[in-house]
């Protein structure tokens, strides 16, 4: 090889092809960009750079607490980022060829999406190629179809980035703080609990996660480019084109999605049995949207409301047990559906400095109790209140659906109707605010005649100093001293303590209408969530002794179910010393929100994504109690969802059953659990909804039983739920359903 040739090309290529290209490339920039600032936007780049770099040290934590080896990556990440978003405020590019201008909007328009893909999946703290393929392409087509959207309506480029993404990112942070919140996915069906959720907003932390920083940066990012994007000039015929072609194609895919069932029989739906694994896999923005399809109830597959009546007396035996009362007069009955209260040990063994719910787990004497499977986990409380005092299931509503928010906008049968009509009295009480779950008008559909929360307990001018103090719950509960100084342990945080409850519960009792039997539904509040920070009031007793770290949260929820035990056995003592007989149904709605970590460890999984069907059952019990204070058999029961459990304590209690009460009880022993997750039968054989099995039919004509009732007010078959001779006022006028 001669060396010398060599040597030549080589000093050639350097000294005259590479100055050739790079002046090539220089003439290119030159003549088609240009870059341009001004003192004031580098004064706007460097002061919003120096604030968000701020921001970012201040919250240094954040990352460096974080238990992997990417979190060193990820904070440098979010150190250079307000670095170049600076840079692009203070800067402004403008490409002079407007051809290169027309690709450029083109290609940025259809390649945004990922970015904004990028942003709501940081905060749904995963990474975007973590995610199915399916997954990563249906986020895109989602907010592509958005950026259509916005663009047929506006005709500019700048509207349709900002505007999606906007919406995006605010969505998808509510989707990231709930999480932490409550434990399961942001769906649409939480726009109607948007009073409730305000209620309890104040008891939570908002510092902001390494998610949510990144995130946010990433939002900043593409709003400052949404600022800077110009739309280009276009002749009138493109602008009418591609406006009415992005204006067809949306309506045209949102007609599909909404209208027809194609794009769920190619498998494009929400993961209903599982929704926190669905949105991990398949994404937030497209999980979100997929759900939005489902909130509204439709009429089960061959409903005849004629056919309702045979359903229920197939079901039931033609012999019926006499009804035996155990002094020859209805028992007074109190139901106490108690906030978050669950019994953990159901998850996997643990060991306590001290028994947690000792009375609890002692009682024995007349008294029947169990594990109960509710519907919901961490939160939706009203959910289980619904199953509870209708016997109905949510597992036949809508995924995410709400009942209370939704369902229930007339006079419905329930446990209410039934025991009014056999002269009962009936008061509802919650210790908390009336908006909530929208009680209010529910419990006034469910016919109760008074109910009492938290403004009937304390003077609303307090309750709203409390708020606009910062609330505080040692400030609430100074202000309590000082208002209420013979309230003694009224609150435990800021919310009233079960001991206080249940003295309200027995001052209620004392003064009732004697002439009537009594009957009343509490629902809780001592237990709820926000179990990081703790308060003066709190006496925070129990500690985890097997676990390896310290569970913050997990050793605050343990010890105010202690609380919930010791306010237990004072009811219940009160109670045995009364000589007029009383049931009482006690119960959890819901198991806690706390640290995953923990659950995890005790269900012996890799974390809660990814659990078997008996896990996730698991992770719907709560203990259920009915004691009376008279003799009665005693029992455990070791399976039965909440929507059976109505019934079953008006069995125990000896007092009349409507059809309806005598169906679920005889369900109850083919499937003593049907919920949310799937159902169980009495082989203890787990199924998940998307199974077939034998029970299918049973299931089906349950289903119709349920839609009669709530839904068909024109065609509902009153015999079945309701007591002869009982009629709900808006049934009066209706010949039909006498």
């Amino acid at each position: 090889m001669n060396t010398e040739k060599v040597r030549n090309t080589i000093l050639h290529f350097f000294n005259n092809t590479i100055p050739k290209i790079l002046n090539i490339i220089k003439n290119f920039f030159v003549n088609n960009f240009e870059i341009t600032s001004t003192k004031k936007s580098r004064i706007i780049g460097l002061s919003v750079a120096g604030i968000l770099l701020l921001f970012v040290v201040f919250f240094n934590n954040q990352f460096l607490k974080l238990e992997t080896s990417a979190k060193w990556l990820l904070f440098l990440f979010a150190l250079v980022a307000p670095l170049i978003i600076g840079a692009f405020i203070a800067f402004n590019t403008i490409i002079k060829n407007d051809l290169f201008n027309k690709i450029w909007h083109f290609v940025f328009f259809m390649l945004s999406p990922v970015i904004t893909m990028t942003m709501t999946e940081c905060l749904n703290n995963i990474f975007i190629y973590n995610m199915t393929y399916l997954g990563f392409f249906a986020n895109y087509m989602v907010i592509l179809l958005l950026q259509f959207l916005f663009f047929a309506v506006s005709g500019s480029f700048r509207v349709s980035q900002i505007t999606t993404n906007a919406i995006c990112f605010g969505f998808a942070l509510a989707h990231c703080y709930v999480v932490q919140f409550r434990g399961t996915p942001f769906i649409p069906m939480d726009f109607f609990a948007i009073t409730t959720a305000a209620n309890v907003a104040n008891t939570y932390n908002y510092t902001p996660s390494h998610t949510i920083i990144i995130g946010s940066l990433i939002f900043i990012f593409l709003i400052v480019i949404g600022i800077k994007t110009k739309t280009p000039k276009y002749n009138l015929i493109t602008k009418i084109v591609s406006r009415t072609f992005m204006a067809t194609f949306f309506s045209s895919l949102l007609f599909l999605f909404y209208f027809t069932s194609i794009f769920a029989d190619a498998g494009v739906k929400p993961d209903f049995w599982n929704q926190s694994r669905g949105y991990r896999n398949y994404g937030f923005v497209f999980s979100f949207f997929c759900n939005t399809k489902y909130l509204y109830m439709s009429e089960p597959s061959g409903y005849d409301a004629n056919s309702i009546g045979d359903y229920v007396s197939s079901t039931i035996e033609k012999e019926e047990t006499p009804v035996i009362k155990p002094t020859g007069n209805e028992p007074n009955i109190i139901c106490i559906m108690n906030e978050s209260l669950a019994d953990l040990s159901v998850l996997g063994e643990f060991t306590t400095n001290q028994d947690y719910m000792p009375f609890m787990h002692s009682l024995t004497e007349n008294t029947v109790k169990g594990n109960l499977y509710v519907p919901v986990i961490g939160a939706g409380t009203s959910n289980t209140e619904f199953e509870f005092l209708t016997g109905h299931t949510t597992a036949f509503l809508p995924s995410g659906s709400n009942a209370y928010m939704l369902y229930i906008k007339n006079p419905i049968a329930s446990l209410v109707s039934t025991l009014e009509g056999q002269g009962y009295s009936s008061w509802a009480f919650h210790p908390y605010y009336s908006t909530g779950w929208n009680r209010v008008n529910v419990y006034n559909n469910l016919g109760f005649n008074s109910h009492s929360f938290l403004e009937n307990l304390i003077d609303v001018s307090i309750l709203n100093e409390y708020v606009q103090n910062g609330s505080d719950a040692d400030y609430l509960q100074s202000l309590i001293d000082t208002y209420y100084p013979d309230r003694e342990q009224m609150l435990i945080r800021q919310y009233v303590s079960d001991s206080y409850n249940y003295d309200v519960i027995i001052k209620d009792f004392e003064n009732r209408d004697k002439s009537q039997p009594y009957f009343a539904f509490n629902v809780t509040m001592q237990n709820h969530g926000g179990y990081s920070n703790g308060a003066a009031n709190f006496d925070e007793c129990i500690q985890i002794t097997s676990a390896p770290v310290y569970y913050n949260k997990a050793s605050k929820y343990l010890s105010l179910v202690k609380a919930s035990d010791d306010a237990f056995k004072k009811l219940i003592e009160y109670f045995e010393a009364i000589d007029e007989p009383t049931v009482i149904c006690m119960f959890g709605d819901h198991q806690p929100s706390i640290e995953t970590e923990f659950i995890a460890s005790l269900l012996g999984a890799n974390n809660i994504n990814n659990l078997t069907i008996e896990q996730d059952q698991a992770r719907h019990i709560t203990p259920f109690f009915i004691w009376a204070n008279y003799d009665i058999e005693e029992k455990y029961i070791e399976k039965l969802s909440v929507n059976y459990l109505s019934s079953y304590m008006l069995d125990i209690a000896g007092v009349k059953l409507t059809e309806y009460n005598k169906y679920l009880l005889k369900l109850s022993e083919t499937l003593p659990v049907i919920d949310t997750v799937g159902y169980i039968d009495s082989e203890n054989n787990y199924y998940k909804w998307s199974d077939h099995s034998d029970y299918t039919q049973l299931l089906s004509e349950y289903e119709k039983v349920q839609y009669n009732n709530i839904f068909d007010s024109e065609h509902k078959d009153n015999k079945i739920f309701f007591l002869e001779g009982y009629t709900m006022p808006e049934l009066l006028n209706s010949e039909e359903n006498q």
